[in-house]
């Protein structure tokens, strides 16, 4: 395996600089809101110089966090003598790492991807590695790392078609961001390809791993699933999952024509982003429904057969109380969400044709017919006649063991950790000769 370059400097580098600094007071009016976490964002927290040798592993948020999970406690039992300082980009991730209560490991919010912020971090907290899940390339961020010689392992590496194309309009700043990464593991074979387009080394290019199949199945607040359970009958219930911008008036359409067929029928709706709560409920109130609130504490019932789920952190609640599972971001281009959390949670499936983040994924479970593929309104609408609770107890268990399939076959997160001791010894042995 060939040792990353020092990436050198690009004109479209110096312009991230530049707008950067340009950001720099809408960045000070957020820390000023922020108040308490202002010190994890300017690199402040932590230790002056981790005793522990530490290794940096950084999420965006809740999903790539609990993804990477089986990769930190693998570290963790393999390497008694690496710490882990875990940040991430929501006070809701900070809260989940912090809720695993795991030996040795820190969780702050990250720095933000300035220079002098990284430089801050990097002095307290000393990181041998850097591992980053998913799409968090930081331009300075990786930089930073290569200029210290430390190795930057990517896991669950993943690069749309859209995005990639972004990149190669900017050639030498995707080399310098290639050039800082010493491995990277894909979710698929499509993102492997595109970062091997962009000038990825092919000996820095380790097996394709999609880290969501591995990650253990979130478990529901109980004290919550015990009171709305009640009111929300598992056989009649949808949840829409992770929905975007263009997803909710069809599902809205297909639940009216379920709920005109069946007043028993329920729908949990669940945006991704929830600040798009008033906009949705608009929609709502379109479709001729009326709903509850979940950040108002509002019960759903049969005047208001719609649960308008605005609040974070509870998918496997919403798993747990529906039958059937409507996976978001794939009735419009973006790539669609995970399927793992419906199949460990015993739901039926459904998913629109946009499902390139997971694509070899819905294609085995839609060959198995564990998931139905839907199109549009009508076809959700056809697809909710069908499935009553013996379908759905079918479908689920098919999808259960078509993932279950997958995982066996698949290399897991123990590769990525054989990644990682090889990459630290080789940038140990450095320091050794270098010193």
């Amino acid at each position: 395996m060939s040792p990353p370059a020092r990436p050198s400097r690009s004109v479209a580098f110096q312009g991230y600089r530049l707008l950067l600094m340009l950001a720099a007071p809408v960045l000070a009016l957020r820390l000023w809101r922020e108040g308490a976490q202002a010190s994890d964002r300017l690199g402040l927290a932590g230790p002056r110089g981790a005793r522990t040798p530490t290794v940096w592993l950084h999420g965006a948020s809740n999903g790539e966090l609990a993804s990477a999970r089986p990769v930190i406690e693998r570290l963790l039992a393999r390497r008694p003598d690496l710490a882990l300082v875990v940040t991430c980009n929501t006070l809701t991730g900070r809260a989940l790492v912090a809720g695993w209560d795991l030996p040795r490991v820190a969780v702050r919010l990250a720095p933000y991807d300035y220079l002098w912020t990284l430089r801050r971090f990097a002095a307290r907290w000393q990181p041998r590695a850097l591992i980053l899940i998913e799409s968090e390339l930081w331009p300075n961020r990786l930089s930073e790392m290569a200029r210290q010689g430390r190795p930057v392992l990517v896991a669950g590496a993943r690069l749309s078609a859209r995005s990639a194309a972004r990149w190669e309009r900017l050639p030498g700043l995707a080399r310098r961001l290639t050039g800082a990464i010493s491995y990277l593991s894909a979710q698929d074979a499509g993102s492997r390809d595109r970062f091997a387009a962009l000038g990825l080394p092919a000996d820095r290019i380790g097996p394709v791993i999609d880290l969501k199949a591995f990650a253990p199945a979130p478990v529901p607040d109980p004290d919550a699933l015990a009171r709305l359970a009640p009111l929300l009958p598992r056989a009649q219930t949808l949840l829409a999952a992770s929905t975007h911008e263009g997803e909710e008036a069809p599902v809205l359409a297909a639940f009216a024509a379920r709920y005109r067929a069946d007043p028993g029928a329920r729908l949990i709706l669940v945006p991704r982003h929830p600040r798009r709560a008033p906009e949705i409920a608009a929609l709502i109130a379109r479709a001729g429904l009326d709903h509850a609130t979940r950040s108002k504490g509002d019960p759903p019932g049969p005047a208001r057969p719609v649960l308008l789920a605005d609040t974070m952190g509870e998918m496997a609640l919403w798993v747990a109380l529906a039958g059937t599972s409507f996976v978001g971001g794939s009735l419009v281009p973006k790539g669609g969400h995970t399927p793992f959390e419906p199949a460990a949670g015993g739901s039926a499936i459904l998913h629109g044709p946009h499902v390139a983040n997971f694509a070899d994924t819905y294609a085995a479970l839609d060959r198995a017919g564990a998931a139905i593929p839907v199109a549009g309104a009508e076809d959700l609408a056809a697809a909710l006649a069908a499935l009553d609770g013996a379908e759905q107890t079918r479908r689920a268990a098919l999808a259960q063991r078509t993932i279950a399939a997958l995982r066996a076959e698949a290399p897991g997160p123990d590769t990525l950790v054989d990644a990682l001791d090889r990459l630290l010894t080789a940038s140990d042995a450095k320091d050794t000769c270098d010193g």
